[in-house]
C-alpha cells in the first residue's frame, strides 16, 4: 500500500482510536501508517456490533423471564461469545454453559464470580444484576 492509499476516514464506532498498516515509500522502504480503516472493515465492524447488541437485548428479555441468568447478558454486552468466555475465564465451555442456568449461577462461588467479573471488567454485584 502507498502513503496516499491509507484509508484516513475515521468511523465513529471506533471511538477515535486507529489501526496501524504497513505503508511502502516511494523509495521502497516499509513505515506504519496510521489508517481509520476501510470500507469493508467498517460495515464489518458495525455489523458485528449490532449483532452483539441484538444478543444482549434477546438475552436481557430471557434473563428478565428467569430463562438465563444475567451472565449472558453481560457476556453480549461485552461482545463475547461461549467460547470466548471460556478461554477468557478458564472455564470449560461445559461449566460456561451450565453457569448461564439461573439456579447453577445463584450458587456460584465468589472465587468463580471473581473470574467472571475480571473477564468481563465489571464487580461481582454489577455481575449479578441486569443493569
Amino acid at each position: 500500500m502507498r502513503p496516499d492509499e491509507v484509508p484516513a476516514r475515521s468511523a465513529p464506532l471506533f471511538e477515535g482510536q486507529h489501526k496501524a498498516v504497513y505503508v511502502v515509500d516511494e523509495r521502497g522502504r516499509y513505515f506504519i501508517a496510521r489508517s481509520g480503516g476501510t470500507e469493508a472493515e467498517v460495515s464489518v465492524t458495525e455489523d458485528a456490533v449490532s449483532w452483539f447488541a441484538r444478543l444482549a437485548a434477546a438475552a436481557r428479555e430471557r434473563a428478565r423471564r428467569g430463562e438465563t441468568s444475567p451472565l449472558e447478558v453481560h457476556m453480549y454486552r461485552q461482545r463475547m461469545d461461549l467460547p470466548t468466555l471460556a478461554q477468557a475465564t478458564g472455564f470449560w465451555r461445559w461449566q460456561v454453559r451450565r453457569h448461564l442456568r439461573p439456579a447453577v449461577f445463584a450458587r456460584l462461588r465468589a472465587r468463580s464470580l471473581a473470574r467472571y467479573a475480571e473477564a468481563l471488567g465489571l464487580s461481582a454485584a454489577q455481575l449479578r444484576s441486569l443493569d
